[in-house]
């Protein structure tokens, strides 16, 4: 059930992003096509996240020192628009326009909002 949970704050930091951002959005004719496709996109970044920031923080381990962790808002928006990229190859109506500002401001406005969304969703240890 957790899992379900933090997807669906996930979803909902995606879709905050597509909002606030000018240059992420859905071009889903429906509404449920829009939900389809955050939840897509969601599961897309979480599975990049998943598998390719450990490989990036372990090779990049003195650039993230170096950079007193700076970097690693660069590295989150070049995996954002690796989601993006994903997304478009398997025909997903979601755009990201560019690296800066699109990328990066998206990629911090989800950081930020399933940060604080996720302080909301207690996993529970029975």
């Amino acid at each position: 059930m957790g899992i379900l949970l933090r997807l669906a704050a996930s979803a909902l930091a995606v879709w905050i992003a597509t909002l606030l951002i000018s240059g992420i959005r859905v071009e889903a004719d429906t509404t449920g096509g829009t939900v389809g496709t955050i939840l897509a996109v969601t599961v897309i970044f979480g599975v990049i996240n998943a598998v390719l920031r450990p490989i990036i923080k372990t090779i990049g381990c003195a650039l993230y020192a170096l950079t007193l962790g700076l970097i690693a808002i660069v590295v989150n928006a070049l995996l954002f628009l690796l989601t993006g990229w994903i997304a478009e190859q398997l025909d997903l109506p979601f755009v990201i326009d560019n690296f800066w500002p699109s990328a990066v401001l998206g990629a911090l406005v989800v950081a930020i909002v399933s940060w604080l969304l996720n302080l909301i969703v207690v996993d529970r240890v029975r």
